[in-house]
């Protein structure tokens, strides 16, 4: 039990330092966060505009509140893909904060693993488990937020087109797609609309939207409206005709969902069956499931059925999740 005790008292220790660290990361006054959003839509805005790697590499993002830590994360590439994830899933927490979290949770899975099997393979296997978990809740509340976004976005579609035909002025339209439609979108037009009355290009502005919103339909709604400002013709026509392709896409795309229930229930089912076997066998005989855990083998054993039981589970949910 000691070594027990010993290492909760450590997760205990290292989860309220990390708590500590992120309460004194995230604390800051509303002004504070509206000039940093400005701040990244200009310099989303001027990365745009500028071609030359080295001007790239020389941005001064805030990647976290701990100055050396933001050094680090300034000098690794992929920061700026991590930063656009955050904002994608609609969270306001700094990269920073989340390195931070993978790494406690890490560091307190191998010590919770090794000090309750004995093993320091196992322990830094659970580790390495442990450390995507908050990458994974980001990633999760992106596609929630990016469906949700896709679901009301037609609407807005349509919200503009009628406030351009009755004559408002397209920023008046984003205004009131702020106004009166749900979250995501609401949200998302609103930065649009403040970007652009700040001083922001109307062009950049909607750059911005799809770099925040990456999706095929919104890449098509900001390609008709620069061809439209370029070029002239009638808006409140191309807006009508891109909402009624983009609702003709959900059509397919249920039809599609239809076909595939089948194959997405089996899919389930196969990764669902072996861990289900296992908690059945460990019910109905212990002594028959209890040599993975006795033996010196059993933890090599489990860490490879978990790894394969992963890779066939990314398998068979590339094969059923067909894009439309």
């Amino acid at each position: 039990m000691i070594p027990i005790l010993v290492a909760a008292a450590t997760f205990v220790l290292v989860m309220g330092v990390v708590i500590w660290l992120v309460m004194l990361a995230t604390r800051g006054s509303e002004q504070s966060e509206v000039i940093q959003q400005r701040l990244e839509a200009l310099d989303q805005a001027d990365r745009r505009a500028s071609a030359s790697p080295e001007l790239d590499l020389l941005r001064s993002e805030l990647l976290s509140d701990v100055p050396a830590l933001n050094r680090l994360l300034m000098s690794w590439p992929w920061a700026r893909r991590l930063r656009d994830l955050v904002t994608q899933a609609g969270m306001r927490t700094k990269p920073g904060v989340l390195i931070l979290w993978c790494g406690v949770l890490g560091f307190g899975g191998y010590l919770i693993g090794r000090n309750l099997l004995s093993n320091v393979l196992l322990g830094a296997a659970i580790g390495a488990a442990c450390i995507p978990i908050p990458l994974l809740i980001v990633a999760i509340k992106r596609v929630r937020r990016l469906h949700a976004f896709e679901k009301v976005f037609p609407e807005a579609i349509d919200l503009l087109a009628r406030a351009v035909r009755a004559g408002h002025a397209f920023t008046t339209g984003m205004e009131m797609i702020a106004k009166e439609l749900p979250e995501p979108v609401a949200g998302e037009f609103r930065t649009t609309f403040e970007q652009q009355n700040y001083g922001l290009p109307l062009r950049d502005a909607l750059l911005n939207l799809t770099d925040r919103v990456p999706m095929i339909d919104v890449r098509f709604f900001v390609i008709a409206l620069l061809i439209q400002k370029e070029s002239g013709g009638n808006l409140a026509e191309i807006l009508d005709n891109l909402s009624k392709v983009i609702r003709e896409r959900f059509k397919i795309l249920g039809e599609v969902r239809i076909k595939t229930a089948q194959g997405r229930l089996t899919a389930g089912i196969l990764i669902a069956l072996p861990v289900g076997m296992l908690v059945m066998m460990g019910v109905l005989n212990p002594g028959y499931v209890g040599v993975l855990f006795t033996d010196a083998w059993g933890p090599y054993m489990l860490a490879g059925a978990i790894s394969l039981q992963v890779l066939g589970a990314a398998l068979l949910w590339r094969i059923v999740n067909i894009k439309v």
